[in-house]
């Protein structure tokens, strides 16, 4: 009897899974062109978990990691745009040829720690963001969230210690494309080298580039020493920003319930995202300096001068990035406030 009643408990168990996954009526096919190793990866999985059960199986969200729908952010935004893709996590670089203003996320020295970060992304300056990317996208790709990808980038190379910007003066440093991080190394006196990331390592190795700007994961996960990338200065120049964004289209024909089930699930990968490389870049550095690497933190007058040094880009961004100031202003109002209200915080929390 005991045995007869097992059985069919597992089999209304098993019909009430496959009856759950027939009831799925909308499915999300997701994206990040990176690996299971990733921050990126650890936000759709949390996503993904959240989104089916808080819907009761109502949503079905599909994971594809690395190049399978798509190889690159144009290529990928545009499948949000004509709906063969609902949700996709891209760099600010990666999507700066459609939304060049997003760049606004690589500013150096804007933002001073993790808190004051995370305080400004998750308010009203991605609101602000939102709405520039519907306008220009025709009301077609809609950014949900923004959150991190590996931490803070700093400056890394194979030569030498760097202390002041003087240190950087004529070091080949990599970057990408986009224009904004191109005019950072130029105002600290550095050489811009666009290289394609997979490249990166055999350029180390053969001189091509002596430097870059990068976070400790993505140095190790690399295994960037062992191309000779043994400098590395804790100047924590940039927040690297996350940018992760839905089809509208997508969005605004589920119903409202299933719309707040989704945007919850955002808050819950943005979270996600915000911890993962706090805790990856602890055994990264260990290993970094294992690895007879050299990790320097700047003073604070040290600090005070490389951001000095970078101010032209400041100017640079507002005259020739479109909708550049808009977004400037909208993340300088955003990081005042947050920085206010932080301050507020701390000491309250300290009495």
């Amino acid at each position: 009897m005991l045995k007869r009643t097992c059985i069919s408990l597992a089999m209304m168990a098993m019909l009430g899974l496959a009856g759950q996954a027939a009831a799925a009526d909308y499915t999300l096919r997701a994206t990040a062109n990176s690996n299971e190793d990733d921050e990126d990866y650890d936000g759709l999985v949390v996503f993904k978990d959240y989104v089916e059960k808080a819907s009761n199986g109502a949503i079905e969200v599909e994971l594809f990691i690395g190049t399978q729908l798509c190889s690159n952010g144009a290529e990928c935004l545009q499948g949000l745009a004509d709906g063969s893709i609902d949700i996709f996590i891209s760099t600010s670089g990666g999507a700066a040829g459609i939304f060049p203003y997003v760049q606004v996320l690589d500013l150096p020295y804007v933002m001073s720690d993790d808190r004051i970060a995370e305080h400004v992304l998750s308010g009203d300056f991605t609101r602000k963001i939102r709405d520039m990317a519907l306008e220009d996208s025709g009301g077609k790709i809609r950014l949900m969230t923004i959150g991190n990808t590996g931490g803070w980038r700093n400056f890394a190379n194979t030569q030498h210690r760097v202390q002041t910007p003087a240190d950087l003066e004529g070091l080949k440093i990599r970057t990408v494309v986009a224009d904004l991080p191109q005019e950072l190394v130029r105002a600290l006196g550095a050489a811009p080298t666009p290289i394609p990331w997979p490249e990166l390592f055999t350029s180390f190795q053969t001189g091509v580039v002596e430097g870059s700007k990068n976070g400790i994961t993505d140095i190790m996960n690399m295994k960037f020493p062992d191309a000779g990338l043994k400098y590395m200065t804790l100047d924590r120049h940039a927040y690297m920003g996350a940018l992760w964004f839905m089809s509208n289209d997508s969005f605004t024909t589920m119903p409202e319930d299933m719309r707040q089930v989704v945007v919850d699930g955002f808050y819950q990968l943005q979270q996600a995202t915000f911890a993962s490389p706090k805790r990856k870049s602890i055994q990264a550095y260990e290993d970094f300096v294992a690895a007879g690497g050299d990790l320097y933190v700047p003073t604070p007058e040290e600090k005070a001068a490389f951001a000095e040094a970078a101010e032209p880009v400041y100017e640079w961004f507002k005259q020739n990035v479109d909708g550049g100031e808009e977004a400037f202003n909208a993340l300088t109002e955003a990081v005042a406030l947050a920085e206010e209200e932080v301050s507020a915080a701390r000491a309250a929390d300290i009495e």
